[in-house]
């Protein structure tokens, strides 16, 4: 496989806490094609939830429901809105070389779906000529977990197939307005989150669960079933935005499309045949539960056979539709940790039960039902030729069912402290 596009906050890192020098890294010690870069969220970035027309998101009416554990919100956040363009001379002084920004659909197309918001258009012009006027490459997120509250009420978002729909036609708005300068475009982020956290654990926004599964209390949800139904509209909503970028726009504006998930690496903690298969079908689930249908058209069969019934199947057509529609893999990587095998539960299981699996630190063992109180971090940064060679090789294999894929790229945003990005640079607020 050909050298990696890489973008991370690693330089980000380094140069807010001083570490670059006495690592000795240089700029030289990487590829050509190694890009340096840094993200941010909409939700978490921008504020001015209430300016401009922009409408409530899922996580405002979360947020302002007192459901943080620190009651915060995302009402003024680092006022991105407003101080975009210190943020995009930060991006220089530290001499990175992409910035990953989320548009917010809510603010983009306050109603969900038909008329643009002007306010909203300008601001992401802005932002983008910002970006392009200091020579810092432009990466686009079109969703990050903030589905416009309005859809949610109306026809419960992420578990509607109607979603399928709107989702293409904002993405249609974006590609049209900002394709000209754009190049790397991200579908949906952490897909695999999203569906879990959302709609098993009821852990972030419309937090939906059902007992005993839920991390938090919720009073809607069935965790055994909509976390796949979320997940599979959201491959269906991907696939139909990616064949309409390239049938419609991708010959002139040259530019790639593809989705991101959320990684943590497992090892097996023993050798034994139980631990081994057990690791593989943590990985079945996790990330060849988002990934295999975009590259084969179908999910995997360890995902297929535990979860029976549960899982929603793609048609033929769908099953062609979906299949070969990714450009590129983006990985956002946390940390690593040992698995070993557990009996598949009978009678009512969520996702985690589905695995048929558990996991643990050195010394600490916790469940994976229980992710959400781990506090141990196996922090392998080899791990990361694990995961190039594991989603490089989906990729190959898209390239063979897809004779037209071109692309063999992975991109790794690696966040290191996931608070911390802004902490030096911006002593008063931080990223959230």
């Amino acid at each position: 496989m050909a050298a990696a596009v890489a973008a991370v906050s690693l330089l980000l890192f380094l140069s807010a806490q001083g570490a670059a020098p006495v690592l000795g890294f240089t700029r030289g010690d990487f590829p050509e094609d190694f890009v340096f870069g840094s993200a941010t969220s909409a939700y978490q970035y921008e504020g001015a939830v209430a300016e401009d027309g922009r409408s409530p998101s899922i996580w405002d009416t979360f947020t302002h429901a007192g459901r943080m554990p620190d009651k915060s919100n995302g009402d003024i956040a680092t006022d991105g809105y407003h101080k975009y363009k210190d943020d995009v001379k930060l991006v220089t002084d530290t001499n990175l070389e992409a910035y990953r920004f989320s548009i917010s659909w809510s603010r983009l197309i306050p109603k969900g779906r038909g008329t643009v918001n002007p306010k909203g258009l300008e601001y992401y012009n802005n932002l983008i000529d910002e970006l392009v006027r200091h020579g810092v490459q432009v990466h686009v997120m079109m969703y990050q977990l903030d589905l416009p509250q309005v859809l949610e009420d109306e026809y419960g978002g992420w578990l509607n197939p109607r979603i399928v729909e709107d989702f293409t036609a904002y993405a249609d708005v974006c590609f049209k307005e900002f394709g000209d300068r754009v190049s790397y475009w991200t579908t949906l982020d952490e897909v695999n989150v999203a569906a879990v956290g959302s709609y098993d654990i009821g852990q972030i926004p419309p937090a939906r669960c059902s007992d005993p599964f839920g991390v938090t209390k919720c009073t809607v949800g069935n965790s055994s079933v909509e976390p796949y139904i979320a997940a599979h509209n959201m491959l269906l909503a991907h696939a139909s935005a990616t064949r309409l970028y390239r049938a419609k726009y991708q010959a002139v504006q040259k530019g790639v499309v593809g989705i991101n998930i959320y990684t943590m690496w497992p090892y097996p903690l023993t050798n034994s045949t139980a631990d081994l298969e057990a690791t593989q079908r943590f990985r079945d689930f996790y990330f060849g539960w988002i990934v295999e249908p975009l590259v084969f058209g179908d999910y995997p069969q360890a995902v297929k056979k535990n979860v029976g019934s549960r899982l929603p199947s793609f048609t033929k057509v769908q099953s062609e539709a979906i299949r070969g529609t990714l450009d590129f893999i983006g990985i956002n990587h946390y940390y690593s940790f040992y698995v070993n095998d557990r009996p598949l539960e009978k009678g009512i299981r969520d996702f985690a039960l589905d695995i048929s699996a558990e996991y643990r630190g050195k010394t600490i063992r916790w469940l994976i039902h229980d992710y959400h109180l781990l506090l141990i971090i196996l922090l392998y940064p080899w791990v990361f030729l694990s995961f190039i060679d594991m989603f490089g090789t989906y990729l190959q294999c898209y390239k063979i069912v897809e004779p037209n894929g071109t692309s063999n790229k992975t991109i790794l945003w690696s966040r290191f402290k996931n608070r911390s990005t802004h902490w030096s640079a911006r002593p008063n607020i931080h990223s959230g």
